[in-house]
């Protein structure tokens, strides 16, 4: 699956590459949001969509489609499994390109992305590519 990284990101760099400490989760209702506050959307249908400009210098932001903060989100639909597993192998292609442990994948907040978001189904494992 292809990634484009033509996004403009200008963060610190080590090497060449930008340096990040990892990766912050995200669900599309989260007031922080807004539309922008993201650097890669996935989508409902799994399409990901890149920003066009960078969010932060430390953590590179994925928003997941989706409200994960009621109970019905818990029920892993095919359509929510394939999205997890579009954003798995966008966090691990960012793993591999930006060089950084999967120990750093962070939710946003407490209620970010939701208290009820599938974190034992979004499994990353850089080593055996498990997922």
């Amino acid at each position: 699956m292809p990634f484009s990284y033509t996004i403009a990101f200008q963060q610190r760099e080590v090497n060449g590459m930008p340096s990040y400490s990892g990766i912050i989760i995200h669900h599309s209702v989260c007031t922080a949001i807004n539309g922008k506050g993201y650097d890669f959307l996935v989508t409902k249908n799994g399409d990901i969509i890149p920003s066009f400009t960078p969010t932060d210098p430390q953590f590179i932001h994925i928003c997941l489609e989706g409200d994960f903060s009621h109970t019905e989100a818990s029920e892993l639909t095919p359509q929510v499994r394939h999205q997890l597993f579009v954003a798995q192998r966008l966090i691990l292609h960012l793993y591999d390109d930006f060089e950084f442990s999967s120990k750093r994948l962070h939710e946003h907040h407490l209620y970010c992305p939701g208290i009820y978001f599938p974190w034992d189904s979004l499994v990353i494992s850089h080593q055996d590519r498990y997922h």
